[in-house]
């Protein structure tokens, strides 16, 4: 009996060996960037054909890159466009995060990050101040409503969902692979992440990096942390930059209040946050805020943790974590 009973533990021993949950890898490209998805399960399974199709959704209702997409044909003067759920849900957080940070969070004003001609490097150029206020004029998030299911946009503003729609598009996923019954995965795309449940192959939190501010372009991480069922977004000016004829670096975060691409010495902003889309949208406003104005936001929001890296007088590099950022 007692050797019987020794086969039968190993052969459940054998049988737990055999049906260790397989991680299920896809990578590819979206939104100008990479993207990897990883999920456990006990059967290998393949969901290529519905990323594809979900991330075609997104774009085909928010992208500014697709001439036909609905948020084009808006910002084209197209009133008869119905809006779907992705834009109705981005625009309602667009325009909660446009509130809580005084208008510092605006998608409006995209039609200033077109002026100012940004690309990876180069000089600021001499854009005439009264076009600056000209276009000033049809900024404001505040101004644009929806009513049955169409955009109200009576200063013909130009929509810009780049700030809020990368990370909008990991939350769709996250969606899709957790209505499969999957509670395990991590969500990359262009390094934000999406994290839910553990790695099940090493049994801990999934560790992700957060990169150190390389104006040459290689890549290092600064810190590694461990996600747990939480979203995280990095912003930064580190390669997007344009310089003055002083050497001053101005980042491609407008000022809303300006219009005039903002000076700043933050180089990197860390954003953990419930969703991604909140945490995409929070990271881009907090670099034009400011260490000081989201020290004091954050104390109503314990739900935002934040890393900052940015320079000091001396141009020595700095960190500071706010809301027990891990």
């Amino acid at each position: 009996m007692k050797k019987l009973a020794i086969l039968f533990l190993l052969a459940l021993v054998a049988c737990k060996e055999q049906h260790k949950p397989i991680n299920n890898f896809t990578s590819g490209k979206i939104f100008g960037t990479y993207y990897n998805i990883q999920f456990f399960d006990d059967a290998a399974l393949d969901y290529s054909k519905q990323y594809d199709s979900l991330f075609l959704e997104v774009n085909k209702s928010m992208s500014t890159y697709v001439s036909t997409s609905d948020i084009s044909r808006i910002n084209k003067g197209d009133s008869t466009v119905l809006i779907d759920r992705h834009f109705k849900k981005v625009f309602e957080v667009s325009k909660e995060i446009y509130e809580e940070t005084n208008g510092f969070f605006d998608p409006t004003i995209g039609v200033l990050v077109n002026a100012w001609d940004f690309g990876p490097e180069g000089k600021i150029g001499a854009l005439d101040s009264l076009k600056i206020d000209s276009l000033m004029q049809s900024v404001g998030f505040n101004n644009l409503i929806i009513s049955e299911g169409k955009i109200m946009n009576p200063k013909n503003a130009f929509i810009d969902f780049n700030a809020i729609g990368k990370g909008y598009g990991l939350d769709v996923i996250s969606e899709f692979l957790s209505s499969k019954g999957h509670q395990s995965y991590l969500i990359d795309i262009g390094g934000e992440i999406v994290a839910k449940g553990i790695n099940v192959d090493s049994s801990n939190f999934w560790r992700v990096g957060i990169e150190e501010p390389n104006y040459d372009g290689t890549q290092s991480h600064k810190k590694v942390i461990a996600l747990e069922n939480v979203a995280m977004a990095t912003s930064g000016v580190y390669r997007k930059f344009k310089v003055d004829k002083n050497g001053a670096k101005y980042s491609h975060i407008m000022n809303t209040k300006t219009g005039y691409p903002s000076k700043t010495n933050i180089l990197s902003v860390s954003v953990i946050a419930p969703t991604c889309a909140v945490a995409d949208a929070y990271a881009t406003a907090f670099k034009a805020m400011g260490i000081v104005k989201v020290t004091e936001l954050l104390k109503t929001h314990p739900e935002l943790k934040v890393y900052f890296i940015y320079e000091d007088k001396e141009k020595s590099l700095k960190t500071l974590s706010l809301n027990s950022f891990p």
